[in-house]
């Protein structure tokens, strides 16, 4: 398959969700993105937070073809989602990359569902810690950034499947700041795939869940903000506190924390943090939740 090719497989995404959902009032009830077809029975990949909580999908192609959809997965580890359409998308399915083999300074294209395409380069392969508790051991990282790159598709140069777009960047280098993509790359579908389309989800314990907005400030870890009815803001966990310990482990960064949050235990394990706040010391002992029974779950009709 040729690039402009795999392009056209490529799809718009647009989602409902309900106005009670747990994600509605920080990521909206609709969302709009990309999705790209990696079957021919019109099974479409995308990012997941284009789809969480959603009752109503919708696929649109380049051509105009607008085709209902379900929500059939969403997997919190890695960020993607998988949409099964409800009628024929016509459209072939793009052959996985080998996301392992790319090499700063690759030539690649991302492209959206409505034939917006931006010829890039790999900028950076490295760690990504999202604030969300989130980590991605090697993301990619593209330039120049694509205008859409929700769900955005990377493509090589032989038409096949790099990585979907999640974020969108700003980078200083010096006085100049770059704008980037933030890609979640294709090898971490498949060892999950057949869970996703068996079971909606990998079969394994979830991760202990916090409900912490949290970031990197001067090499600390601070609350930016925590999830209402969440297990941070049941257990007196505050925006402006520093996390510096986790059980008997101190901090170093974003991604150390959530290695160390994780390694805790599953989903339901209690959590003690050290945190620093107006200057004084205190533990908390937080009950960790899975993320999951927070969401609401559609159901297909």
């Amino acid at each position: 398959m040729s690039v402009s090719e795999a392009l056209k497989s490529i799809v718009a995404v647009r989602s409902s969700i309900p106005d009670d959902a747990f994600t509605a009032s920080a990521l909206g009830t609709r969302r709009e993105g990309s999705g790209v077809v990696i079957r021919d029975d019109g099974l479409v990949l995308t990012i997941g937070y284009l789809i969480t909580e959603a009752d109503e999908v919708w696929l649109t192609t380049q051509e105009g073809r607008v085709v209902a959809a379900h929500a059939l997965a969403y997997d919190q580890e890695t960020g993607f989602g998988l949409v099964q359409a409800l009628g024929h998308l016509d459209l072939p399915a793009v052959a996985f990359g080998d996301a392992t083999e790319v090499q700063v300074g690759d030539n690649v294209v991302l492209g959206d569902g409505i034939g917006q395409a931006v010829q890039a380069n790999i900028v950076a392969r490295q760690e990504f810690a999202g604030y969300w508790e989130y980590l991605l051991e090697e993301a990619i990282f593209v330039a120049p950034a694509h205008p859409s790159w929700g769900g955005a598709a990377l493509i090589d140069e032989n038409g096949r499947l790099l990585g979907i777009g999640s974020l969108f960047l700003q980078v200083a280098q010096g006085k100049e700041v770059s704008n980037v993509n933030m890609v979640v790359p294709i090898d971490l579908l498949p060892p999950i795939l057949n869970d996703l389309l068996r079971r909606g989800s990998v079969d394994k314990p979830p991760r202990p869940w916090l409900g912490a907005f949290t970031a990197e400030n001067n090499g600390s870890v601070v609350v930016m903000s925590v999830a209402e009815g969440g297990p941070a803001a049941k257990a007196g966990l505050r925006a402006g506190d520093v996390i510096s310990d986790v059980q008997d482990g101190e901090v170093e960064d974003l991604a150390d924390f959530y290695r160390k949050l994780w390694a805790t235990g599953p989903a339901g394990s209690d959590v003690s943090l050290r945190i620093v706040r107006d200057g004084r010391e205190a533990w908390l002992r937080i009950k960790s939740s899975d993320r999951s029974s927070f969401l609401w779950k559609p159901h297909l009709q």
